[in-house]
């Protein structure tokens, strides 16, 4: 009876390891096709209109820099959760 409970806690504790690093994971992979899509779009509008470069350029950056900080705060939550 002692053993299996510890094989069954120890299979919950390698599940839970492989979930925190799915978590991470997913994060990471959402996080490159976000600031993929945010790339594609500003390249688009610099296209459409080189005028506005600098100032497409500087949201493009504002935004890529939040979408990587809500990046490493999931991976963080995902690698300390329980």
């Amino acid at each position: 009876m002692l053993l299996s409970a510890m094989m069954l806690q120890a299979a919950a504790l390698q599940l839970g390891v492989v979930g925190k690093a799915l978590g991470a994971a997913i994060a990471a992979i959402a996080a490159a096709i976000g600031l993929g899509k945010i790339g594609k779009a500003a390249m688009e509008g610099i296209a459409r209109q080189p005028e506005a470069a600098g100032n497409i350029r500087t949201s493009m950056i504002i935004i890529g820099a939040l979408v990587e900080g809500v990046c490493f705060f999931a991976i963080v939550v995902c690698l300390i959760a329980s």
